[in-house]
């Protein structure tokens, strides 16, 4: 497995602790719950090794890769009832291959526009953190 000591989704450190928490390991990625919470079961599915672009992958990564990303939309639909999941594979600044899983809700936050990516409204407590990722578990 390829690591760059210098990113936070290779290394275990304070900074992605502090902005999620670990799932499960997939197949070839690794899920989190954000612990900003304005888009009810936001996550983001972090590819196992430190590569930059979605081209970078051959075939069969690929498409391990987007079956990873299936499962998880797949597994917030059935828990949190989206009207609608947003995707998003950014990185400007963090070069690993990562993409946001936004669930949407009609007549809540950014219905019908594009997702804050920190809108640092909504955290919850642990207990209810916890009860989150058990929902999602249960239809990975």
């Amino acid at each position: 497995m390829e690591r760059n000591k210098d990113c936070m989704y290779c290394m275990e450190d304070e900074g992605r602790d502090n902005l999620m928490i670990e799932i499960c390991q997939l197949d070839v990625s690794t899920v989190f719950l954000f612990k900003e919470q304005t888009y009810t079961g936001r996550c983001n599915v972090v590819y196992k090794d430190h590569v930059k672009e979605l081209f970078q992958l051959d075939q069969d990564a690929l498409a391990a890769y987007m079956n990873d990303v299936k499962k998880v939309g797949e597994a917030l639909d059935k828990a949190f009832q989206p009207n609608k999941l947003n995707y998003g594979a950014y990185g400007d600044k963090m070069h690993h291959l990562h993409m946001h899983l936004v669930p949407k809700y009609e007549d809540k936050e950014e219905w019908g526009s594009t997702f804050e990516m920190n809108p640092g409204k909504t955290y919850l407590k642990e207990e209810e953190y916890k009860e989150m990722i058990a929902s999602i578990k249960k239809y990975l």
